[in-house]
């Protein structure tokens, strides 16, 4: 792997979550590259795996332990990064809480404010520290990550999607005020991705109803991820990049819902 080349070769990226899943597909990805990548995860054995990996591959990389939502972890994370690599040209907010399934008749406001924290206000933290060393340089690439669930629904996930709603706005309003300053901002829109090696028997279930047949791969949506960080995307800003293998182009099926019926509350 040439330290310099690739279509993100010289830039500097970080990743949030990028310890596992797609964050760690995208960061792997970036490393190959030419990027240098600050691998971000709460988990510090799975973000040390990750730099470890792109390092091994012949790329750049270091590991960096920070909360999302904790302004103070977020600043030390920026600190040393540009004292590492001097600048920032790509955030990647892909770090997210995703193990929040509860109907909304159980819900309460500690659920509530969970969710947002850690889907909506993080994406804002890492955005508005990044944002102001990118407007500087008059250059830069921030890439949230959203849901389906931002224009569509799922049950049981009023609050995650109520976060990823508010991710796809929030990327609309930083284009328009980052714009001007040479920033674009862009949301990928993962479908069904195998992040975490559902069974065989699920994994033919969801398939069913998928137009391409199938979940998709972590490492799918690298490639999208490298696009829109790279100068082939020199014009694109505000735009929702769909990853879904056509998914959201149908009429939903029971078949891909994780919480079905069954698990509705029920009542005197």
């Amino acid at each position: 792997m040439a330290k310099n080349g690739g279509r993100l070769g010289n830039k500097t990226a970080i990743i949030t979550g990028a310890g596992a899943g797609i964050g760690r597909a995208i960061a792997l990805r970036y490393g190959a590259e030419g990027a240098n990548v600050i691998v971000n995860d709460i988990n510090a054995a799975s973000a040390d795996d990750t730099a470890q990996a792109i390092v091994t591959a012949g790329g750049s990389a270091i590991s960096v332990v920070a909360g999302v939502a904790d302004k103070m972890q977020v600043d030390q994370l920026f600190d040393r990064t540009l004292e590492r690599f001097k600048t920032i040209d790509v955030l990647v907010n892909n770090a997210s809480l995703t193990s929040t399934m509860r109907h909304f008749l159980e819900a309460d406001e500690q659920w509530w404010d969970r969710i947002l924290t850690a889907n909506l206000k993080s994406a804002f933290l890492y955005a508005l520290r990044a944002a102001r060393v990118m407007v500087r340089r008059r250059m830069g690439s921030i890439i949230n990550m959203s849901s389906g669930g931002a224009s569509r629904a799922h049950r049981g996930n009023a609050a995650y999607d109520a976060a990823k709603g508010g991710v796809e706005t929030l990327t609309r309003a930083l284009a328009l005020n980052l714009g001007p300053y040479g920033v674009r901002v862009n949301v990928l829109v993962p479908g069904s991705i195998n992040s975490k090696g559902r069974d065989e028997s699920t994994l033919r279930e969801r398939g069913m109803t998928m137009p391409l047949g199938r979940d998709g791969d972590v490492a799918e949506l690298a490639g999208p991820a490298v696009f829109l960080a790279s100068d082939d995307a020199s014009y694109i800003t505000a735009h929702m990049l769909v990853v879904d293998g056509g998914l959201l182009a149908q009429q939903r099926s029971a078949q891909v819902d994780i919480f079905p019926l069954r698990l509705f509350p029920k009542l005197d």
